[in-house]
């Protein structure tokens, strides 16, 4: 009964050294897997993407299982041992497609889904035994996401989405003025939320512009005597 119950748990004939490679190597690389897909998780999980943590960690560290399979499901005598982990980039292709969406007049999930897509690859780094590697790729990702972004903005080069909020009495002076200062900045106003709380009006706009451009448009904005308060914030669909 006992033997059965062995041979049952072993249903591939792997060698013996094939098992204490893989036992001894899975649990390294499957943890380091999980600690790089994390870090890159927190950059994306402090900028409220759909990303996060957790779903880093787990593409990362099951990116890394599938290529620990691979070679082993594969046996000593079959050459293509990169079978199983070739099938990984089609399937991160499809989870990446998912993250990018079309709303309004522009694209946004771009980044996200190519940081899904480069943490896959770091996963399978990892499932290979190149920590080095993956280290230096995580490094990459995270300069690339934080500092170059933050590059991209201080140089003006990079435009992003805020979403404007004019806080007035009069409503169709504040319209007014919106829609003379985005004609002198050369801007389209394209839709306008409108409600009221008592006396108070609100209107809130969307525009995609460079740093600058909105500096520009917040001080003609701030001039109008329409306007007796005006906020902007991040737009939650801005990648």
């Amino acid at each position: 009964m006992s033997i059965a119950l062995v041979q049952f748990a072993q249903p591939f004939d792997f060698s013996w050294f094939e098992q204490v490679v893989v036992v001894n190597g899975a649990f390294s690389r499957l943890i380091v897997a999980c600690l790089l897909g994390g870090l890159v998780g927190l950059e994306r999980e402090i900028k409220r993407k759909a990303s996060g943590v957790r779903t880093n960690m787990l593409i990362c560290m099951g990116c890394a299982f599938f290529t620990l399979l691979s070679a082993v499901l594969a046996g000593v005598s079959n050459p293509d041992k990169g079978r199983v982990a070739s099938n990984i980039v089609q399937g991160i292709g499809f989870l990446g497609a998912g993250l990018i969406l079309h709303n309004r007049n522009r694209i946004s999930g771009l980044t996200s889904a190519a940081s899904v897509f480069v943490v896959a690859s770091i996963g399978m780094a990892c499932g290979a035994g190149l920590l080095p590697a993956a280290a230096v790729a995580t490094a990459i990702v995270i300069v690339a996401l934080q500092v170059v972004g933050f590059l991209e903005r201080r140089a003006s080069i990079k435009i992003f989405s805020l979403v404007y909020e004019a806080r007035g009495r009069d409503q169709t002076a504040m319209l007014q003025s919106i829609l003379g200062a985005m004609d002198r900045a050369g801007e389209r106003l394209s839709s306008v939320d409108r409600d009221a709380i008592g006396e108070l009006q609100r209107l809130s706009f969307t525009l995609t512009a460079t740093k600058r451009q909105h500096e520009r448009l917040y001080k003609q904005l701030t001039a109008e005597p329409a306007i007796e308060a005006l906020l902007n914030f991040h737009d939650p669909e801005e990648d």
